[in-house]
């Protein structure tokens, strides 16, 4: 039976107070030229000098008629309709595909593995958790994991360029416009804990980690981020071209899961889907990319303050290039040591001797310097370096995992 909100209620409510009443009964005896009773008539009966309502419920006709009855409240059939209120079908939720990034990042967190790629997802209505499954083919997907959190993912509004690094970038302002959530200022102290830290793609695949001091709204979901620290945990290389305008940016905070992979899986082709995890994997609302981990989070820093060669006085027109090494690991972000920590199995490095674009010679060493002899700059160039001379070097820390790390390009003057 289909009857109307209001109309219900007030059923409900006389429902309720019949059984109230009729907790009181009646039983008696009536004689038999009170025919005319039938069950469920109503009589009012007056008993120890009151008037009681009754509803007769059932009747027994021998010599005289048996009679049960229960107590009623005639009030209980006018009560009013119930307040009024809309009446409308539920309307089913449908979901889309969803907005899914994955990115191969430099290591975040001390409980995150370096290997571990990320994976950002937002969409509306969110559907409360999204199941990531991969195949090495077109088919036959495995399910992979699960999150539940929608990440803060935007685009850029205007191109955003180069700037310093290792200090504040006061020149550049980052606009970014957000799909969700808000971001807001933070002095110093709590940047350099690590907050407000954004990834810009200034090239498919290809990351900068951002830091912003200062947060302007500017209109809904639209921000100017300025005072920013630029190229965080190691990716200024990915400032040698301007982000443009509609790069994707993602908010790095603990909304971000990490995919669950094994070493042995870098490197490998995968074919991915992302989509609400109640929907099978070939439903609609899923999502289909390529993705490659190579282990950026493995991935040796550039290395720091290369100095100028000087003539070492044993061999005269040999010339020695020295640097400071830098280090991935998290520890190695403290004031405090006297030499940041190895992240590496074992200390080695390379260093390309450049002609344009042409590679002239790669010189390897144990230790933060290399010697060029004099006899190499011959075979190289007919004759050792003289004041004046310039020289292109392109610097590599090694790693045992995944082999060269950022590289360090300078240009040396004698």
């Amino acid at each position: 039976m289909a009857v109307p909100p209001e109309e219900a209620e007030r059923r409900c409510r006389r429902a309720l107070m019949d059984a109230w009443v009729g907790r009181e009964t009646a039983a008696f005896r009536l004689p038999p030229s009170r025919l005319a009773l039938d069950p469920a008539d109503a009589i009012r009966l007056a008993h120890d000098g009151r008037l009681v309502d009754l509803r007769l419920v059932s009747i027994a006709d021998a010599e005289a008629r048996g009679i049960e009855a229960v107590r009623q409240d005639r009030a209980t059939y006018d009560l009013p309709p119930g307040d009024p209120r809309a009446a409308s079908l539920t309307r089913a939720v449908v979901f889309g595909a969803p907005d899914a990034v994955l990115m191969d990042l430099p290591q975040l967190t001390e409980d995150q593995l370096a290997h571990r790629p990320l994976v950002a997802a937002h969409a509306v209505p969110w559907p409360g958790e999204m199941a990531v499954f991969r195949s090495p083919s077109t088919d036959r997907f495995e399910l992979l994991t699960t999150f539940g959190s929608r990440a803060q993912i935007g685009v850029l509004v205007s191109d955003f360029y180069p700037g310093p690094t290792s200090r504040f970038d006061l020149g550049n302002a980052l606009v970014v416009d957000l799909l969700t959530g808000t971001l807001e200022s933070v002095t110093d102290l709590t940047l350099f804990g690590g907050a407000n830290a954004l990834a810009i793609e200034s090239a498919p695949g290809v990351w900068e980690i951002v830091q912003a001091g200062a947060a302007e709204l500017l209109a809904p979901g639209r921000y100017r981020l300025t005072r920013l620290l630029r190229g965080q945990r190691g990716t200024e290389g990915a400032m040698s071209n301007p982000a443009p305008a509609g790069a994707r940016v993602v908010v790095l905070d603990d909304s971000l899961a990490t995919l669950p992979i094994a070493e042995a899986d870098l490197g490998i082709p995968w074919n991915w889907r992302i989509g609400p995890a109640s929907r099978p994997v070939s439903d609609e609302t899923y999502v289909a990319q390529t993705f490659t981990p190579a282990g950026v989070g493995l991935r040796p820093f550039s290395l720091a303050h290369v100095e100028q060669p000087w003539r070492a006085p044993r061999s005269p027109g040999d010339l020695t290039i020295r640097w400071t090494r830098r280090s991935r690991a998290l520890a190695a972000d403290s004031w405090g040591g006297l030499e940041v920590p190895l992240a590496e199995e074992l200390e080695a490095y390379e260093v390309e001797i450049l002609d344009g674009a042409t590679v002239k010679r790669v010189l390897s060493t144990a230790t933060t310097s290399a010697v060029y002899t004099a006899a190499d700059q011959t075979a190289d160039w007919g004759a050792p370096l003289e004041p004046g001379d310039t020289l292109d070097l392109r610097i590599f820390q090694l790693s045992a995992l995944v082999g060269r790390g950022a590289p360090k390009i300078v240009t040396l003057t004698f």
